[in-house]
């Protein structure tokens, strides 16, 4: 959510900047300067009633010293201090009106993202690695693990409904492994804790990383405690993770850090649950949009000035997994008009799929600045900051990040179209052998039951 007062202080900047987003500043902001300005008169109006009753408070006092009669001028403070709390209510319900309004408002992009208004105007910062030269038509995965017997698309569809799969046998293996293959890579060489967070959600947790209430149709809401009502952010109600960024980065909601502790960085293994909504027709085929797909999550809690450096690194980490499965990749710089609600910076890791040609996102790394932070009011305490009455330290918003490190089901099928072979089979990457026992190849009938005696 963005600082209200900066709002305030520059509104003009905050309408231009949202444009390059584009978004409707009128539509977006709403009357923010009409509520804002008739909040401002409620305040000017309430100071000059104080001053005058205090005034008139100081003359009752000499009045009735002297022995006079003091009663009509008392009856004028008591209209006036009831004139005051009308004020006063008037000042707090724009306030709440004005908070409401930004709620829906997205973060204001970075100064160095491209303006842009799709993704055909995002920018390619770099590519690496060589596309594999097939001697043989490349198949695209989802005929690849029908042929091998590892992916079920169809018995998914009996089971649960469109966008799912089963993964069998060696196939299912391999999601294992690349899982666990990330979550080591991540925790002993780029210093992440692992982190086994729920799997369902209150809203106030989705409000705090900005799914709610703009995206709610995106998400499944759990039939526990009755229909969701935008607006009202419980601690009781369910929902499934769209991704582990949402418990991850609330565990520190209503928490103020100590400096020390930053930079805090967590990674997090999860399914996640997405509905999916508008994108009917797109992707019907393999895993690219499923309901359901697992997630090896990176997250970072650090000092605003660190922010930029963590977002450069974070998207090395992400990088690193998929230079060391020998995939080719890209990086993108998202342009102003592609980039999610909460982000203010987002570059998209994008692996190349020769079964269909082309290149898809496998990761998003994005620098969320105090956005998420103002919203689950998480801070810090500066170590230099001066103490307030009382002796707290002064605490200051966090910024959060986050990115894929990877979307495993994504790295799955970009390593049997990357790795598919004239007979059929799919090498093993080198680096996820010892996790898969030792197997090279994918290239058996996954096996049906008979569990051993």
């Amino acid at each position: 959510m963005l600082d209200l007062g900066y709002v305030r202080s520059n509104l003009g900047l905050v309408e231009e900047r949202l444009r390059t987003r584009g978004a409707e500043a009128a539509v977006v902001l709403g009357d923010f300067a009409g509520v804002d300005a008739e909040r401002r008169e409620a305040i000017t109006q309430v100071e000059s009633l104080k001053a005058e009753r205090n005034r008139l408070t100081g003359e009752i006092a000499s009045l009735r010293k002297a022995g006079g009669d003091a009663t009509a001028m008392t009856e004028q403070t008591r209209a006036m201090k009831s004139e005051v709390e009308a004020l006063e209510a008037t000042s707090a319900r724009a306030d709440d009106r004005l908070r409401t309004m930004m709620q829906s408002v997205p973060n204001l992009p970075a100064s160095d993202v491209p303006i842009g208004r799709s993704e055909a105007e995002n920018r390619m910062e770099k590519t690496w690695g060589e596309q594999p030269a097939f001697r043989f038509p490349a198949l695209s995965h989802w005929e690849i693990g029908e042929r091998l017997g590892v992916l079920d698309f169809e018995r998914a569809a009996k089971i649960s409904g469109s966008r799912f799969v089963v993964q069998m046998g060696q196939g299912a293996r391999l999601e294992r492994a690349l899982a666990n293959y990330m979550l080591d890579l991540h925790t002993r060489e780029h210093g992440y804790t692992e982190v086994l967070p729920p799997f369902m959600v209150n809203s106030k947790s989705l409000f705090g990383t900005g799914q709610l209430p703009k995206f709610a149709e995106d998400l499944f809401h759990c039939d526990d405690k009755g229909a969701y009502a935008p607006g009202e952010f419980q601690e009781s109600d369910h929902w499934l993770i769209p991704t582990a960024e949402v418990p991850v980065t609330n565990l520190f909601r209503d928490e103020a850090l100590e400096e020390a502790e930053l930079p805090i960085a967590y990674t997090a293994y999860t399914p996640c649950f997405r509905s999916e909504a508008g994108s009917y027709g797109k992707d019907v085929r393999g895993l690219i949009r499923q309901h359901q797909f697992q997630k090896v999550e990176l997250v970072q809690f650090v000092r605003p000035e660190d922010s930029a450096a963590a977002h450069e690194a974070l998207t090395r980490h992400a990088e690193t997994v998929l230079e060391r499965l020998g995939l080719p990749y890209r990086r993108m710089l998202l342009c102003t008009g592609d980039m999610g609600f909460a982000a203010a910076k987002t570059y998209d890791l994008e692996v190349w799929l020769p079964g269909q040609g082309l290149y898809r996102e496998i990761s998003s790394c994005s620098n969320f600045e105090a956005f998420q932070a103002r919203r689950a009011n998480i801070r810090y305490r500066p170590s230099g900051s001066g103490a307030k009455a009382g002796g707290a330290k002064k605490t200051e918003f966090l910024h959060t990040l986050n990115g894929s490190g990877l979307a495993v089901g994504r790295t799955y099928l970009a390593v049997l179209e990357n790795y598919q072979q004239a007979d059929g089979t799919v090498r093993i990457p080198e680096v996820l052998v010892p996790y898969m026992g030792g197997e090279t190849m994918l290239g058996k009938q996954a096996p049906r039951g008979g569990a051993r005696a």
